[in-house]
């Protein structure tokens, strides 16, 4: 008889590409997913996956059988949801990616209460600044500062992000505030380099103006490019979440060039095809409120 264990096992292996992503992914040993595996596959009468020494493939048949086991999985989850909606209660495992920072300073802050809310969700949070792939990752959500541009995932706005441009009061005496573009691009850029780019883009009425600066610094990471930012090092333009403290405090002054950013917001997304679960909708709802509007963390964010 096919059990559900073996089919998410399955279709686990699949989306990773290994037996020991698998097993991480659902908490298991590798030997009771490759016992899973073997006996769906007998259970089939089928093989579903090619094994070398190097990598898995799936085959004629494990191809044929893992978009039908992809729809199973998804009816017995919405199932779930739709019991869980009637009863009134939140639970069950929700895996979430995040980037570093964003994730230290305020998801992290924010999902404690809900958690303690919801004491049968079995949250599993991954910082990482790089852009995860949802689905194949495996991740229920992700949440992104900036534009979506994965076309596979179904966006929610939780919160507008003000980017600004940033310098310490030292490094502003030495060299001088900008105040203009022409002027900013005489000066040492921080750039954020997960973004492809070292440059910094702003809209106007003729399309985008690009400015380039001179290379100081490339970082992949928002804590450091504010650290670098406040030891003086350049000009950085930084997500008001991550440098609101910093300008509180005097450690870091705003530049006004006479334009502005583009403003981006902080998004959650599912995978497209995928019904958002009752747990997933409420931790949305409950993030809207917890980073208010406008956001806690920029009170000069026009109403």
């Amino acid at each position: 008889m096919m059990k559900l264990d073996g089919i998410a096992s399955f279709v686990a292996i699949a989306e990773s590409g290994s037996i020991s992503e698998a097993a991480r992914r659902l908490r298991l040993s590798k030997s009771v997913v490759s016992e899973r595996l073997a006996e769906l596959e007998r259970s089939l009468g089928a093989g579903l996956l090619h094994r070398t020494t190097r990598k898995l493939t799936l085959t004629e048949d494990g191809t044929a059988f893992l978009e039908r086991a992809n729809r199973i999985l998804q009816e017995i989850d919405e199932a779930t949801a739709d019991m869980a909606e009637r009863r009134g209660t939140i639970s069950g495992p929700l895996r979430v990616s995040a980037p570093v920072t964003f994730g230290r300073m305020h998801l992290g802050p924010a999902l404690y209460p809900f958690l303690a809310e919801h004491p049968n969700l079995r949250l599993t949070l991954d910082l990482d600044d790089r852009r995860v792939d949802a689905a194949a990752d495996g991740y229920d959500a992700v949440v992104r500062n900036g534009p979506i541009a994965d076309s596979r995932l179904m966006a929610w706005r939780l919160a507008p992000s003000r980017r600004v441009l940033v310098a310490s009061p030292a490094y502003l005496r030495e060299n001088g505030k900008p105040g203009s573009i022409e002027e900013l691009e005489q000066h040492r850029g921080i750039f954020y380099t997960n973004r492809g780019v070292a440059d910094w883009r702003f809209p106007s009425l003729g399309g985008t103006v690009v400015v380039r600066g001179q290379m100081g610094l490339g970082l992949n990471n928002g804590d450091m490019l504010r650290d670098a930012a406040i030891a003086g090092l350049g000009i950085a333009l930084i997500p008001m979440f991550i440098v609101g403290e910093a300008v509180a405090a005097g450690e870091l002054e705003t530049l006004d060039i006479g334009v502005q950013p583009e403003l981006e917001y902080i998004h959650i997304a599912h995978p497209d095809g995928r019904r958002p679960s009752v747990k997933l909708r409420a931790l949305a709802d409950h993030l809207r409120t917890a980073f208010g509007s406008p956001p806690y963390w920029d009170p000069a964010f026009p109403k």
